[in-house]
């Protein structure tokens, strides 16, 4: 960190977090200067908060690191300083592009000297438990499929710089965001290369839509069966980053939620994606309901995975101005003890590949107009595939159409 001319800091945290003593219990307060630039400092506090590694998580993807127009970077350290209860933080989002070696952190290579400020601030948060991780993927398409295939050299070639790049940063982990057509085979390829190269300690997540849960349902991941892939592989996969917006699933009622943990998923393992304001996507649901919703949530299933938001730096109730607000709420509702008492009747499982349960749903939020959805149902395709098709064609109801009728 470094001051601003002009100001008078107060004794500071020591500037590594790496030398934070082992048996140091604390965490970092904000000291104000005299013209009001903040810097992290030392001093103990308790909390009701649940530790680390217990309870659900409270997980926020950050992909929009600066402020508009080249503004000043969107600080991490308020979601550890404003003792949020946050447990993971996954930095989005990086691009294997074409050619070898061209890999990109949104738009920019991973070592230009914009993200020293967002790697500086990573530190804090892992020397404080919270875990960090990256994001391979996205909407942006390309990187997995320079991964996939049976050319070994070609996986090589992209996937080194991958691997560097995560050592070079010390990231905690990966988060496997597939948003185009992928092979089962190639992504268990992947999996297994992080986990022999990383070891037994580096998180691997997924970040399916939510009907990629669900038997028989139009998703982003192409020909990926991901309950083949629990199946396979579930015992290196930490959880699933699941997407219930933009068309995917409805996070307003526990039924979406209800109905993938009835065919049979851990509920410590399906963590509910949320978006955290109506800009970041099609879905978003205001606090007052959806507390109502996580505290049914976590009293149904004992071992409820927790939340993610899309994204941090908007994040509502405080906006560009206070994001960390979002993780908060989300912090105080499932990150602070439980009392004692019986637990809700589960819903039954049910075997997996039965439809009732997706019948029953209702329909998810989206971004499309009434009569574009209408339209490709007219056709004699269900909703939810409509607004797949135009999920993928960006709205385009005749390129929506075409893809339907070739699928």
């Amino acid at each position: 960190m470094h001051s601003q001319a002009g100001t008078s800091p107060v004794t500071a945290a020591p500037s590594n977090p790496a030398e934070w003593g082992p048996n140091l219990v604390c965490c970092i307060c904000v000291t104000i200067h005299r013209h009001g630039r903040q810097q992290p400092t030392m001093t103990s506090q308790t909390n009701s908060l649940l530790p680390l590694g217990q309870g659900p998580k409270v997980v926020v993807y950050h992909q929009t690191h600066h402020g508009p127009n080249g503004g000043p970077p969107v600080s991490l350290l308020p979601l550890i300083t404003q003792n949020t209860g946050v447990t993971h933080v996954i930095v989005a989002a990086i691009h294997l592009n074409e050619g070898p070696g061209n890999i990109t952190l949104n738009d920019d290579h991973p070592e230009h000297e914009k993200f020293a400020t967002l790697y500086g601030e990573m530190a804090w948060l892992q020397a404080s438990g919270v875990k960090v991780l990256a994001m391979l993927g996205g909407a942006a398409k390309g990187s997995y499929e320079r991964l996939d295939g049976d050319d070994l050299e070609r996986f090589e070639a992209y996937y080194l710089h991958l691997r560097d790049m995560l050592r070079k940063h010390r990231f905690d982990g990966l988060d496997l965001d597939i948003e185009e057509p992928t092979s089962l085979p190639g992504t268990i390829r992947l999996i297994d290369r992080l986990r022999a190269d990383f070891g037994p300690s580096f998180l691997i997540t997924l970040a399916p839509v939510a009907t990629a849960l669900l038997p028989n349902q139009p998703h982003l991941s192409g020909p990926i069966e991901y309950r083949l892939l629990e199946q396979m592989r579930g015992h290196e996969i930490a959880w699933y980053n699941t997407q219930f917006y933009c068309g995917w699933g409805d996070p307003s009622t526990t039924s979406w939620y209800d109905a993938i943990i009835g065919l049979g998923w851990r509920a410590d393992k399906v963590v509910m994606g949320l978006v955290t304001n109506p800009a970041n996507g099609a879905g978003h649901v205001p606090w007052p309901n959806m507390e109502n919703v996580l505290r049914t949530l976590r009293a149904r299933y004992p071992n409820f995975g927790g939340v993610m938001g899309w994204e941090y730096f908007n994040a509502l109730p405080g906006g560009a101005e206070r994001p960390w607000e979002w993780a908060a709420n989300m912090g105080r509702v499932l990150r602070t003890p439980l009392p004692v008492a019986a637990p809700q009747q589960q819903i039954p499982i049910r075997p997996y590949g039965m439809s009732a349960p997706t019948q029953q749903l209702p329909p998810a939020p989206h971004p499309f107009p009434a009569e574009s959805v209408k339209t490709l149902q007219d056709l004699g395709f269900s909703q939810q595939q409509a607004v797949a098709a135009l999920n993928s064609t960006g709205g385009n109801v005749e390129y929506a159409a075409g893809l339907l009728f070739q699928d």
